[in-house]
């Protein structure tokens, strides 16, 4: 304790040559919050001269800055029992509470951030990971794919003095999780809690039941190991590389910690304090980066959608060899392109009808073409940097004969001739594909790293559909209308409310297959294709059940398949402009609309030269578009040509005139 007193006495000298200076520095005027919550790593004197380590470390005299401009701007420090109390309505948190966390267990914490703690009245919560307190005083820990010095690391005496003085709460960081597991065929390591790990000697992953028990195991592990070392159980699981889900919460839930903390940047909801996100304060953060982050970090954030929409068919390849290649030309190709959000093709579709014969991740329903969906992107996340949105049907899925739901199937009244309709869909108003498609949308979540959702177009009812016995008994017991479409469409009253019921419906299916893809990964995006028609002629709605007002409700974009060749204009620029113009019509609706431009003429099944495609997205960004990008893109034969259309589409060069 002498030497702890000897430390605080040294940053009370500390304190004292900087604290003048403090009050010379720009005043930022913070941001009220009911609560903000700070996620610290390591604490250090003088970065970098540790050169076999790579925490994520704060010098400590600016951590001193940090704090005292807490202090001085009237920001308490709060700690789990008051988060409780609030939470059981016991009483209120300060109107501008800071919760204070420290995530891997760092020694100093004990050494740096203990003093401070003291010497501001602060409470602080720790996060120690089980195998690295374990591992012998003389041996190394395994840090991510480095082996560093176990002294590197908290002794479990420091933390025993620590939580006894009241100002610390120990927090579990898993037992073994802060590392990756095999996540997929070709050899990708992913962050553990929200991974099935694959066997490499069988070919297959974990099932439910092994995921499941596997993290249960971990953490019950690390809890039993805190208690069994301190005497107290922790309340608190922070999540390794702030990655969770739901599956991951309830389990933290039922081992006793139903406090768990992530890394999502957004205001922390009282009532939920299963899910608290966390403002990351940087490596070598200083105090101006710390003021602008507290500042902004709750601010919307408006950032340009850039896109190119990719086929995964284009990748696969029998020969393993070829594909990694095809692999990499995309990566590269993608990268130089300087975009931010990659459409990916998650099924597998070599007829290019746009029904579903098989898909690109392991399911329980449909067969694998190949296991590729994963790696790809998981590369275009982190070698790329890119967000990667899953594109999958909605309703189109090409089931077999002998399948049991082959039979339920969108059906138009009068009947139509087979062949004749665009796809093969599932009828939306029978639970059970409902079901069936949410499987594959809930497997694909827990097989891949996703940012988001496209809802492929595939999602429409015309005006004469859906006449199937499923459709037809929604009409008169949900929606109190004739289970007849002749008598509904002699009715123009009749004929404009099931129009607006289907469309409404279509969404709420997209909702549940959202739903059920955020059990596995909570933070992703939506968008859906839609039709330009829907948007140019007002009638249209009746044509698809899609609308750019429901569709405002109920996903974060809307792509629009802004196709002219595709929609037979006679001047594409002319309609395309025309089609900015009705956007931008509807409240809120450009900033939300992603403008889909093509690459290729169907018709003639030749590709639109790169001049063009250029001047066609500086004739949206003439007109207001900020979010645009086009489909397909060849990246094995290079088209679109990449010094034509970068200078345009790429967020990394600075825009020339239009």
């Amino acid at each position: 304790m002498n030497k702890l007193k000897t430390r605080s006495g040294q940053w009370v000298k500390v304190l004292r040559q900087f604290w003048m200076a403090l009050f010379l520095l720009p005043v930022a005027i913070p941001v009220s919050a009911e609560l903000i919550v700070l996620s610290y790593h390591e604490a250090d004197h003088a970065l970098g001269h540790r050169k076999d380590f790579n925490a994520m470390a704060v010098e400590t005299t600016e951590l001193a800055k940090q704090f005292t401009w807490l202090k001085e701007h009237g920001y308490v420090s709060v700690g789990i029992d008051d988060l409780l109390a609030a939470q059981q309505g016991q009483r209120s948190l300060p109107d501008k509470a800071v919760l204070l966390t420290f995530d891997d267990g760092y020694r100093g914490m004990y050494q740096q951030v203990y003093p401070l703690l003291r010497l501001f009245d602060f409470r602080a919560v720790i996060a120690v990971v089980g195998r690295w307190q374990e591992t012998p005083l003389a041996k190394k820990v395994l840090y991510g794919s480095e082996w560093v010095p176990r002294n590197y690391f908290l002794r479990w005496n420091e933390i025993r003095e620590m939580v006894k003085s009241g100002r610390v709460e120990i927090a579990s960081h898993s037992y073994d999780l802060h590392q990756g597991v095999l996540g997929n065929p070709q050899g990708n390591r992913l962050p553990a809690a929200v991974n099935r790990r694959y066997n490499a000697k069988t070919g297959g992953y974990e099932s439910d039941a092994q995921y499941r028990k596997r993290i249960r195991n971990d953490l019950q592990r690390n809890s039993d190991l805190i208690a069994r070392r301190t005497g107290i159980r922790p309340r608190v699981m922070v999540w390794p590389y702030g990655a969770y889900n739901q599956v991951t919460i309830d389990i933290a839930r039922e081992v006793g910690m139903p406090i768990t903390l992530s890394l999502d940047d957004r205001k922390m909801d009282i009532e939920n304090l299963g899910n608290v996100g966390r403002l990351l304060i940087g490596h070598g953060s200083d105090l101006d980066n710390f003021v602008w982050q507290i500042n902004n970090h709750y601010k919307p954030r408006i950032e340009p959608v850039r896109v190119v929409h990719l086929d995964l068919d284009y990748v696969y390849d029998p020969d393993p060899a070829q594909q990694e290649k095809n692999l990499g030309r995309l990566l590269d190709r993608v990268k130089e392109m300087g975009v931010n959000t990659v459409y990916l093709q998650a099924f597998a579709d070599p007829d290019g009808d746009g029904n579903t014969d098989a898909l690109y991740f392991p399911n329980r329903h449909l067969p694998v073409r190949a296991d590729l969906f994963n790696r790809t992107a998981w590369q275009l996340r982190t070698r790329v940097g890119v967000k990667v949105y899953a594109w999958l049907p909605v309703l189109a899925y090409d089931l077999p004969s002998n399948h049991p739901l082959a039979g339920m199937r969108v059906i138009a009244a009068p009947s139509r001739k087979p062949g004749t309709e665009s796809y093969r869909r599932l009828s939306p108003f029978s639970e059970q594909a409902l079901r069936f498609v949410g499987d594959i949308y809930e497997d694909l979540a827990k097989h891949a790293h996703i940012d988001g959702l496209i809802f492929h177009d595939d999602a429409y009812l015309d005006d004469y559909e859906d006449a199937s016995k499923w459709a037809l008994s929604a009409y008169k017991k949900r929606w109190n209308l004739p289970p007849d479409i002749g008598v509904i469409r002699r009715d123009p009253e009749l004929f404009a409310r099931w129009s607006l019921l289907k469309t409404e419906a279509l969404a709420q299916w997209t909702d549940v297959l959202t739903e059920r893809a955020r059990r596995y990964r909570p933070k992703i995006k939506t968008a859906r294709n839609m039709y330009a028609s829907v948007i140019m002629n007002p009638e249209a709605e009746t044509w698809f059940a899609q609308s750019m007002e429901v569709f405002l409700k109920h996903y974060d974009h809307t792509a629009v398949m802004a196709m002219p060749y595709m929609e037979n204009a006679k001047d594409p620029e002319v309609w395309l402009k025309e089609l900015v113009a009705r956007v931008a019509t509807i409240p809120g609706a450009l900033d939300r609309t992603v403008f889909e431009l093509q690459s290729v003429d169907w018709r003639s099944k030749k590709p639109i030269d790169g001049v063009t495609l250029s001047r066609q997205m500086r004739l949206l960004q003439r007109n207001g578009v900020i979010n645009f990008g086009y489909y397909p893109d060849d990246f094995i034969q290079g088209r679109p040509a990449l010094e034509t259309i970068r200078p345009v589409i790429s967020l990394k060069i600075t825009p020339k005139e239009y």
